[in-house]
């Protein structure tokens, strides 16, 4: 039944079978994570489309890690200078070409780690930066939907998928086609991966947080700038990655 009822029914099975799945490779990728954090490191994320929520629920929020960017196509224009129409073109994020513009906007440090994401994990700018981040050195997290980019062709040249190129793959549990209720006559309403990618992005940094608390240290995360001392706080640990965040100067 297509409800708020029927979706939230749909959606409990869909994050209790990531809560399963999940820890061994949320695991693993908190492990590269925090190696490069604790190197003086940054997590540089991206995400075209929808995904890019999921880069935003790692960056720059209250009780999330401060070495973070946000890398998205809107960079093109933002530090770029490309035209704000290039933004209009609904296929961009299929362009190959512009993940070179995008890692060279970042100018991100040997030392850092990227997690893109992906629901398909086939479009050209996505493998194609997921390969340049490994030629690049840097260690590389996918989150994308395993069931849905094993029934679709790759649309970059090389042949390959996200999934085919990460050191660390995380499943965000999303169907095929992504929405979880069927209508009549085809098709489905209601996505859900916006819903385990948000979910999948609160584990990682927990798993994050905890492996700088075994180790004895206090790990660099925002305090809402809604509480008393959050802004001296929060300038106060920016401070110390000036020019690397694009929160800095």
């Amino acid at each position: 039944m297509i409800s708020m009822q029927g979706y939230a029914e749909a959606v409990r099975p869909v994050l209790d079978r990531l809560l399963d799945t999940s820890a061994d490779g949320v695991g693993r990728a908190a492990d590269l994570i925090t190696a490069s954090l604790r190197a003086g490191g940054v997590l540089q994320a991206f995400g075209a489309g929808h995904s890019g929520a999921f880069a935003a629920e790692l960056v720059a929020r209250a009780g999330g890690l401060v070495p973070t960017n946000q890398l998205s196509l809107r960079d093109l224009v933002l530090y770029g200078d490309a035209s704000p129409e290039v933004l209009g073109d609904p296929k961009l994020e299929r362009d190959p070409t512009i993940a070179h513009q995008i890692y060279a906007l970042a100018a991100p440090q040997p030392r850092d780690v990227f997690v893109v994401a992906s629901q398909s994990g086939i479009n050209g700018s996505i493998v194609e930066l997921a390969r340049l981040v490994k030629e690049r050195g840097h260690d590389l997290i996918a989150v994308t939907s395993v069931e849905h980019t094993a029934r679709v062709a790759p649309r970059h040249p090389s042949g390959q998928r996200l999934a085919d190129i990460a050191d660390v793959v995380l499943d965000n549990g999303a169907p095929y086609g992504d929405a979880l209720l069927p209508l009549d006559g085809g098709g489905a309403v209601c996505a859900v991966s916006s819903v385990t990618t948000t979910l999948l992005a609160q584990l990682l940094t927990a798993e994050v947080v905890r492996r700088f608390h075994v180790v004895g240290e206090v790990p660099p995360i925002y305090r809402s700038t809604n509480v008393p001392g959050g802004d001296e706080h929060n300038t106060a640990l920016e401070s110390r990655y000036a020019g690397r965040i694009r929160r800095t100067a």
